[in-house]
């Protein structure tokens, strides 16, 4: 059996090659045609030097063209790196500088800025989407459409190669490249017994609000074409298009953070949802009202909540039978894992871990500890098993399953007229998991700045996600004696005890 990505593409066009494998709102692909396009992309890029161990970075909106990519770079051994397409020009060179790309890909919408980032770094440039418009560098699609169709005669790459390169915060704002090969996502994609769940081939498919730079989008697709199932992907997650989506393609399996849920309840009365038979949630505390609206206005659907990262892929499951019966966990270790408390933290060991970090060797080492990933999270297991996050031992704050760095929006609200000192954490919330919170020292007589100021201020230095959705003030923020650091974990520890009137 070839534990490769590549393969479960050409298994799903083999074996069912007029079938839906994709679509993107109004747009459809079968297995056969994207099969057939990821080897047209392969031959242009292998035409162009692009080699095993390569990097390809590609900065676009969801298109269904980057199927055809990813599977185009699995295929000649190269690694993958999708970079959020709502990065600023700042964050996008930083992350580009970082990952020191063979090739950057753009699109129409960020070719501009991609443009200079390939020109300061020296980086070939291609752009795809250009439909027939000039491109200041090689127009992939006319490319592609030029090649063949036909499997290229070379090795396969090795099992342990990496193929596909995410992109997370680390402590200080800088990005981090988990890097995963061949085996670990094949190991997280191929259900055979470690699946949280186990459902028949064919059929309607899933509906995936998930973006395609993040890896639970990815693990979605390759799920999804592992069970010769169609992945119906949105350009815009909002609580309309979903329902519509829903209803026009007829998926079976819907996976929403908890935000993404309560913008689709705004919108289900009078559409009729009643295809789904899976509701999954997770990536952050899941609350009893939201279950109990999951169960009343999608009955007869299998609800689970899962527990996950970038690095490790889904771990845990709490199952539909065990929802209110163990509120707040996030069940037990799926088969294939293992879970322990060390030192109060939550350590997993599976098939489905990260080979490392991309050129940080520091941080690889310290996250790995005799053979467990060492999570971040603080964890309680009970006497049945189950674990229940308590907190995190990182500072990092995780809002709508995106990681935020709290130095790194600390760095853009530098400035801020008439803010004297400034920290970031992460509060509570119900529907993102936690919401970031500019934490203020004013001058005297500054009136507190709104949230719609704060964000304003940001502005384009910063993605969406990352912006602060509520803003305190504080007469000093606490600091380490030694070095002067913020003392995030106190400081939020202190929001809260005021919040809750203590």
């Amino acid at each position: 059996m070839t534990l490769l990505v590549g393969p479960i593409l050409q298994r799903a066009a083999d074996l069912c090659p007029r079938s839906i494998a994709a679509s993107l709102d109004q747009e459809s692909v079968t297995f056969a045609d994207a099969h057939r396009g990821a080897n047209r992309v392969a031959r242009v890029l292998n035409g162009i030097g692009i080699a095993p161990g390569d990097r390809i970075a590609s900065w676009t909106d969801i298109s269904l063209g980057s199927l055809e990519v990813f599977f185009a770079a699995a295929r000649l051994g190269a690694a993958f790196a999708p970079l959020n397409p709502a990065y600023s020009l700042c964050e996008a060179r930083d992350a580009i500088t970082y990952l020191r790309p063979r090739l950057l890909i753009c699109d129409p919408v960020h070719v501009d800025d991609a443009a200079e980032v390939a020109r300061e770094l020296d980086i070939p440039l291609a752009v795809t989407g250009a439909r027939g418009a000039k491109v200041p560098g090689l127009d992939l699609d006319a490319e592609t459409q030029r090649a063949s169709g036909d499997n290229l005669d070379q090795p396969e790459p090795a099992a342990d190669r990496v193929h596909v390169i995410f992109l997370t915060s680390g402590s200080t704002g800088r990005p981090k490249g988990v890097l995963l090969s061949h085996y670990a996502s094949w190991m997280r994609a191929v259900p055979l017994g470690g699946a949280t769940r186990l459902v028949a081939p064919g059929g309607g498919g899933d509906l995936c609000p998930f973006p395609l730079f993040h890896m639970a989008g990815w693990n979605a697709v390759l799920c999804a074409w592992a069970l010769l199932r169609p992945i119906h992907l949105v350009s815009e997650p909002s609580g309309e298009r979903l329902v519509a989506m829903a209803e026009q393609w007829r998926p079976s399996t819907l996976y929403c953070i908890p935000a993404l849920w309560r913008r689709m309840f705004d919108w289900m009365p009078g559409h009729d949802l009643s295809s789904l038979r899976y509701a999954i949630t997770g990536t952050s505390l899941i609350s009893e009202e939201l279950l109990r609206d999951i169960k009343e206005r999608l009955p007869g659907t299998e609800t689970t909540i899962s527990y996950g990262s970038t690095e490790m892929g889904i771990v845990t499951t709490l199952g539909d039978q065990d929802l209110f019966r163990k509120l707040g966990s996030i069940g037990r270790p799926n088969p294939g894992f293992d879970a322990a408390i060390i030192d109060g933290e939550l350590c997993l060991s599976g098939e489905t871990v990260m080979s490392g970090y991309f050129d940080l060797p520091d941080e690889t080492a310290a996250v790995f500890d005799d053979g467990w990933y060492k999570s971040g999270d603080l964890a309680v297991m009970d006497d049945e098993g189950y674990l229940t996050i308590t907190g995190r031992r990182r500072e990092i704050i995780r809002s709508g399953g995106e990681t935020i760095a709290p130095g790194e929006v600390e760095a853009a609200l530098a400035g801020f007229p008439g803010v004297r000192d400034v920290g970031v954490v992460g509060l509570p919330d119900d529907s993102w998991g936690e919401v970031v919170c500019a934490v203020l020292v004013l001058d005297p007589g500054t009136p507190t700045p709104s949230v719609e100021s704060i964000r304003a201020y940001v502005g384009t230095r910063l993605a969406n996600f990352k912006h602060p959705r509520a803003v305190a003030c504080v007469d000093a923020l606490p600091r380490t004696a030694a070095t002067g650091q913020i003392q995030r974990s106190h400081l939020r520890a202190t929001l809260l005890a005021g919040a809750d009137g203590t």
